[in-house]
């Protein structure tokens, strides 16, 4: 059983009986899931991932003070606390879990507040520029098991994914810094026999590589340690992941060199014929700063246009 089953399983055995007896009236204000950080709420989890934060609970999200006030939201802390410890064989610790409060009664503007640096998951552009990708990630992953407001439900929809410009923006970005770093940098580093610099430069290229993808599939990129996890479970072009995790634990020996670069290459060429594809560049080459300028070009909000092209990464 997995964290979001176990959840999903304690919440309808034990918390939504819960609400319905002892909080009736608060039914159409509440929502209730798995969602926010922690392997589980991508469904990652393993048994290495049970060694802290994974327990029988579930997120239990109030609106504002104004439908459910400060008494109710004790009253409901207390009845949560009061649910059975133990389940199907996982243990709610009584100490507060490693990663903080990732369970139990939360104020969903307070979890929108800490993962985007808004109340209500209404961004600006600025603000889409600078939230990490990965705290986007943590607000629409997970499950909603129950949305009596669907104030839960409308915020996720607010941020499921990138507004176009912003999108571009990013793409553009990583692009360029793929360019630079697979392209350019690593052969020449290796040329002026600077093997360590050259092994950054294939870091730099997988990391931008990655976000590009994430990107192009119109997914939020997870916390790195999930990355190639997430990358292989991608709809298009997720086989990259293999190429890409053979660049990064390959040495730069003579005869590793010259088919690393060939497949840093066939990494771009993947990248710009979906580029072309979808008619996000005008380029017709296989230089990806071309390209990445291209799509910058095609961003219609002027003043985002204008920023450095590697203003959004």
């Amino acid at each position: 059983m997995n964290g979001i089953e176990l959840s999903r399983a304690y919440f309808e055995a034990y918390g939504l009986p819960m609400i319905k007896d002892q909080f009736p009236e608060l039914l159409t204000h509440l929502s209730a899931g798995l969602l926010g950080a922690g392997s589980e709420c991508f469904g990652f989890d393993d048994e290495v991932s049970q060694d802290h934060d994974f327990e029988p609970g579930f997120c239990l999200f109030l609106p504002g003070e104004e439908e459910v006030d400060r008494r109710q939201a004790f009253l409901l802390e207390r009845a949560y606390a009061r649910l059975p410890r133990e389940f199907e064989g996982f243990v709610r610790p009584l100490m507060q879990p490693v990663g903080g409060a990732r369970r139990g009664v939360i104020r969903l503007s307070d979890f929108l507040l800490e993962k985007t640096g808004t109340t209500d998951g209404n961004l600006t552009l600025q603000q889409w520029l600078s939230v990490p990708s990965q705290s986007l990630a943590e607000c629409v992953n997970g499950t909603v098991f129950f949305d009596g407001s669907q104030a839960l439900t409308a915020a996720r929809t607010r941020l499921a994914r990138y507004p176009e410009d912003v999108f571009k923006k990013k793409l553009a970005g990583y692009l360029l810094l793929m360019a630079q770093s697979g392209q350019y940098n690593y052969g020449r580093c290796l040329a002026h026999g600077e093997n360590a610099a050259a092994q950054l430069a294939v870091g730099e290229f997988v990391k931008s590589a990655i976000s590009a993808l994430f990107l192009l599939n119109g997914v939020y990129e997870p916390y790195y340690k999930w990355s190639f996890r997430a990358l292989r479970a991608l709809p298009t072009l997720s086989y990259e992941a293999e190429l890409l995790e053979y660049l990064l634990t390959s040495d730069n020996a003579e005869e590793n060199a010259e088919e690393k670069e060939k497949v840093i290459e066939g990494i771009a060429m993947d990248i710009i014929d979906l580029l072309m594809e979808r008619g996000l560049t005008k380029a017709t080459c296989g230089d990806l700063e071309k390209h990445a300028y291209s799509v910058n070009d095609g961003i219609a909000d002027g003043w985002l246009r204008n920023l450095h092209i590697l203003a959004a990464v």
